[in-house]
């Protein structure tokens, strides 16, 4: 711990969760949309192992205290590479590589491995945001210095506190991602409605063809997840991560799922396929996060390849359960184009980033509106390719 400018600050910054009180850290988290900063959501990764130095993930969280009290926090990780992160800054570092600069190590701000926005500095709602920004950027920068670290970066950011950052000089990069919303929809079929008749059809073959496999899908939350679901996840999450070789993201340990059924149950939904023949035995689950009106698509994984299941178990049973318990909002998930013909519509999100190498940060301040806009581009026709009738 050590004094700052305003005598009645401390910033300590931490390498695990276990030394902040989980209450004073939730105080600050759980008024957020997201769920992924919440205490026990990190303190999981960190006890499973799954986010430590051996993974390129070293937690070093910044907090800042007045006497006894929790004001701010960042969580943050020095790394060493930029797996994991779902921002593909590799074409950054190759300039680095050509300009002799060491890209790495560098501090990432975001929840790991969870590509979802909302990523921010947590905050006590009594303080002068703006300003305690300022003062957390200040403490960062500092910190960077110190141990020579590259450059900060922070993902998938609240949209609201990207301004905030861009006025603390960080550079703002946009990139695409998913997001379903429900226009006060009272059934799946009334959403279905909004499609073109052919991919209408299309979809009601999809989920047909789940039934004629003698596949039923239902949905558990909370306290109705069977204890058993938590253990069979980790071999479907292997199994996905898997089949993309060297471009999986299988960095979660199998007790980090198992210990959620403690202490985070009452955030997740999962959505079970089962057979006939073995009621009790998935051979698919979907693990999902809940947050009030929001919806989190996180895992996913079988044991067996069935034509349409992924659709089906990710997407359309997720959708007609959010339209049945008042969703709003349904992020599912990175990258696959096919969501746009399943009525997930392609949307912004950003990054933020600083080089403290000057020749790096004027190298992409002179390139990144370019960047940006030919980001937005690619956006916006994706979406005149949404299947829905008001679109032709």
């Amino acid at each position: 711990m050590h004094q700052t400018g305003r005598s009645s600050y401390n910033v300590v910054w931490l390498k695990n969760l276990a030394e902040v009180d989980r209450q004073q850290w939730d105080a600050l988290a759980e008024p957020l949309d997201t769920p992924f900063l919440e205490w026990e959501w990190l303190h999981q990764m960190e006890i499973s192992k799954s986010t430590a130095a051996e993974t390129g993930w070293w937690p070093h969280h910044l907090t800042v205290w007045s006497h006894d009290k929790l004001i701010a926090a960042a969580p943050l990780y020095i790394k060493q590479h930029s797996a994991g992160e779902f921002v593909f800054d590799h074409v950054w570092a190759d300039v680095a590589d050509r300009l002799k600069i060491l890209y790495y190590p560098k501090l990432v701000g975001m929840s790991p491995f969870t590509p979802m926005v909302g990523y921010r500095f947590l905050m006590a709602a009594e303080e002068n945001e703006a300003a305690l920004t300022r003062y957390m950027v200040n403490e960062i920068e500092q910190f960077c210095h110190q141990h020579q670290i590259s450059g900060c970066s922070f993902l998938f950011v609240d949209p609201q506190w990207r301004q905030l950052m861009v006025d603390c000089g960080f550079i703002s990069w946009l990139h695409q991602s998913f997001t379903w919303q429900n226009q006060n929809y009272q059934s799946f079929d009334d959403y279905l409605a909004a499609f073109n008749s052919n991919q209408r059809h299309n979809i009601k073959q999809e989920r047909r063809s789940i039934a004629r496999n003698g596949i039923t899908l239902k949905t558990f939350e909370g306290d109705q997840i069977p204890s058993a679901y938590f253990s069979l996840m980790y071999p479907f999450y292997e199994r996905t991560n898997d089949k993309f070789g060297p471009w999986g993201c299988k960095y979660l340990k199998e007790s980090f799922f198992k210990r959620l059924a403690d202490r985070y149950r009452h955030r997740l939904v999962f959505v079970a396929a089962l057979q006939e023949a073995k009621p009790d035995l998935p051979l698919g689950l979907s693990l999902l996060v809940r947050k009030r009106d929001r919806l989190f698509g996180r895992y996913w994984g079988c044991s067996k390849e069935i034509k349409y299941l992924h659709f089906n178990a990710c997407y359309y049973s997720p959708i007609e359960w959010a339209i049945a318990n008042g969703i709003h909002q349904f992020d599912p998930g990175m990258g696959g184009y096919h969501k746009i013909r399943r009525g997930f519509m392609a949307v912004d999100n950003f990054s933020l980033h600083r080089f403290f190498d000057q020749r790096l940060e004027q190298i992409m301040n002179a390139h990144i509106e370019e960047i940006n806009r030919l980001e937005q581009e690619h956006i916006d026709e994706l979406n005149a390719a949404l299947p829905f009738t008001h679109n032709k």
